[in-house]
């Protein structure tokens, strides 16, 4: 009688968690497509037993620290565990192992996964690794123009990289949906009415994703200083109509001598925080949605989003916006505790709130979370290079304030905050929602990301949450796989890392891609400096020889080419580059007129750009946000 012999993984599943269910369910997926012979069975108990044999357990290690992500992984001969400090911490523990065993994941969706094909014998499964991540806030920020799906493949990619948590903004986030659905700006496409309905039922969706995976849920922001005054936070649009009852227009700050919405945008119009009667609207607000949300894990309590509009009544200009902030803050902390509620609430350093308080002072600062946003911040320059700050800081006068674009000076500020704030904080930077645009080559702005990520400890952050275009991976994912990477281990190295992507993402080729967009990112000199507001616009010199870019990208459309006619696992990241290469060549022309002054001539070529993107939007749109370099490109010519 033939003896049948079969390939056979065993897994022990601790505990009933969903969330580790989710890991044990994930790992069982992949390995089956890494093996589709593989016989995987999975016992389910309520701790580890040492009498069973030839097992690989699944699950939560409580001698592991819980507050912060802590992996343990130690397999032999296809035996032992895969454990992490939480749930959360697990999931991620098993995306560490299977990365060992050759997956990667280079951006998100099904497009970015790179599952090698291979025999998975128990023998030969080895794998050792015992890590706790650098920073505690590894995170994303919803921003730019999606669909759904797009936002469920950002959730779904974060574990797999690493990262931890995410921030759905606003009580309802419709202008980030409407934005794709309404096709705002694209001529090529019919809008696509959606409600905030619908919205609604979409962000329900979403919390479901976020819980499954045991991610740190960050919610609204923005919308406070409006939504509970009955106005609608939703979005920006300045040319809605937004009803005000007389009643409620004693709320607004009074600037000049009017109280009125900020041009027309109510997210943008700052209220009369010393009228206790609007500080009481506000803090019981928020105390009613957290007792009735009590799956949100920290909630975002901010003020306006614009600079130079508090209030000037005679009251409100008896102090800073810094310390009636902190006023509110302290009131809705009484508010939380006496509810019996531990949400954790962040409050920002932004815009006039770079400016500290000189009066009030956090009281039970284990509720709060400090949340660094230099909005304005040069990014051609690294955290880590200027922490020191010479000279006095500008004083602080109400209305007339210049929001610095230097870092040493937001670093200063960060500070004079921190000298009264000790608590946990991390930073909201924008790396990826406007500056990614400055740099086509994304080269510059991976590396600056990276050494940002690195030096968080030195001034006294504890992570990164990054605001930012969900879809930002063209022509790579390169800049958010080493944002990733620096906040798990700040001591990687960039060249190991990179290498590791570029390969995982092209193939052996990969090397030469490295080499190409480092050429554009070198050549190119639009990086330095702001990205947003109106130091954004492109002046001087733009690139330091248009003819020979030009020659490297001809040159490079041969190795392109042999790598798109090939039916391989790279190709969708070949075919990208191909159509990189010509946004990058129409970029080029209308940068060469523009230094010469031709700026009708620059625009119409951009506008030519814009109009090709569009064309191909479908094509591009898990990787490419269409509406955001609209916009952004129409500021910068």
């Amino acid at each position: 009688m033939m003896t049948v012999t079969y390939r056979r993984i065993r897994l022990g599943q601790i505990g009933d968690s969903n969330v580790v269910d989710f890991a044990v369910q994930e790992l069982v997926r992949y390995l089956k497509k890494m093996d589709s012979q593989l016989v995987i069975d999975i016992i389910q108990t309520s701790a580890m037993k040492e009498e069973y044999k030839q097992i690989i357990w699944v699950g939560l290690d409580e001698k592991l620290n819980q507050m912060d992500d802590t992996i343990a992984v130690a397999v032999e001969h296809g035996n032992g565990y895969i454990t992490g400090s939480n749930e959360r911490s697990v999931l991620i523990a098993v995306y560490r192992f299977l990365k060992a065993l050759g997956c990667e994941w280079v951006r998100p969706g099904a497009d970015g996964e790179r599952i090698p094909k291979q025999v998975i014998e128990s023998e030969n499964v080895n794998v050792t690794i015992s890590e706790t991540a650098s920073y505690r806030h590894r995170g994303v920020c919803i921003e730019g123009a999606n669909t759904y799906e797009n936002v469920v493949d950002m959730i779904d990619y974060l574990p797999k990289v690493g990262m931890n948590e995410y921030f759905v903004q606003f009580m309802v986030p419709g202008v980030f949906f409407e934005r794709w659905y309404l096709h705002d700006g694209n001529p090529h496409f019919e809008a696509e009415e959606i409600s905030r309905e619908q919205v609604e039922g979409m962000v329900l969706g979403l919390e479901k994703e976020i819980a499954k995976r045991g991610i740190c849920y960050h919610k609204t922001g923005h919308g406070w200083t409006c939504e509970p005054f009955g106005i609608d936070g939703t979005g920006w649009d300045a040319k809605r109509e937004y009803p005000l009852e007389e009643e409620t227009r004693k709320y607004l700050a009074e600037v000049n001598g009017k109280r009125a919405l900020w041009g027309n945008v109510p997210l943008n119009t700052n209220l009369c925080y010393s009228n206790p009667e609007v500080r009481n609207k506000m803090t019981d607000a928020i105390t009613k949605y957290c007792m009735e949300n009590q799956h949100v894990n920290v909630l975002h309590f901010w003020l306006a989003d614009a600079s130079n509009n508090h209030c000037e009544c005679k009251t409100c200009v008896q102090k800073r916006p810094a310390d009636w902030y902190v006023m509110l803050l302290n009131e809705l902390d009484e508010k939380l505790t006496a509810a019996g509620l531990d949400t954790k609430i962040v409050f920002l350093l932004y815009m006039d709130l770079l400016w500290e308080p000189v009066v009030e002072n956090l009281r039970n600062q284990e509720r709060f979370i400090m949340m660094f946003a230099p909005i304005t911040r040069n990014y051609g320059q690294n955290y880590g290079d200027y922490i020191d700050y010479e000279g006095e800081l500008p004083l602080y006068m109400r209305n007339q304030l210049e929001v610095p674009d230097s870092l040493a000076q937001n670093l200063e500020q960060l500070r004079r905050w921190q000298k009264g704030f000790e608590g946990d904080s991390f930073d909201f930077d924008y790396h990826l929602m406007w500056a990614h645009l400055n740099d086509p080559g994304y080269e510059y702005c991976a590396r600056n990301l990276f050494e940002d990520m690195k030096d968080l400890h030195k001034i006294g952050l504890n992570g990164m949450v990054s605001c930012q275009v969900q879809r930002c991976f063209f022509p790579t994912g390169l800049p958010f796989y080493m944002m990733a990477a620096a906040l798990w281990d700040r001591n990687c190295d960039y060249e190991e890392k990179a290498l590791e992507y570029y390969k995982a993402a092209f193939g052996e080729d990969g090397v030469l891609v490295h080499k190409y967009l480092e050429t554009i990112s070198e050549m190119l000199l639009l990086y330095e400096g702001p990205a947003h507001g109106k130091r954004a616009r492109v002046t001087g010199v733009l690139c330091k020889d248009y003819a020979v870019l030009r020659e490297e990208i001809a040159k490079f459309q041969e190795v392109i080419g042999r790598n798109v006619a090939n039916e391989n696992a790279w190709q969708e990241e070949w075919k990208n580059l191909q159509l990189h290469s010509s946004y990058v060549n129409l970029v080029l022309n209308a940068l060469e007129l523009q230094e010469q002054g031709k700026t009708e001539e620059a625009r119409a070529t951009i506008d030519e750009m814009l109009d090709m993107l569009e064309r191909n939007e479908i094509r591009v749109q898990k990787v490419l946000d269409v509406h955001n370099a609209r916009v952004q490109w129409k500021q910068r010519i």
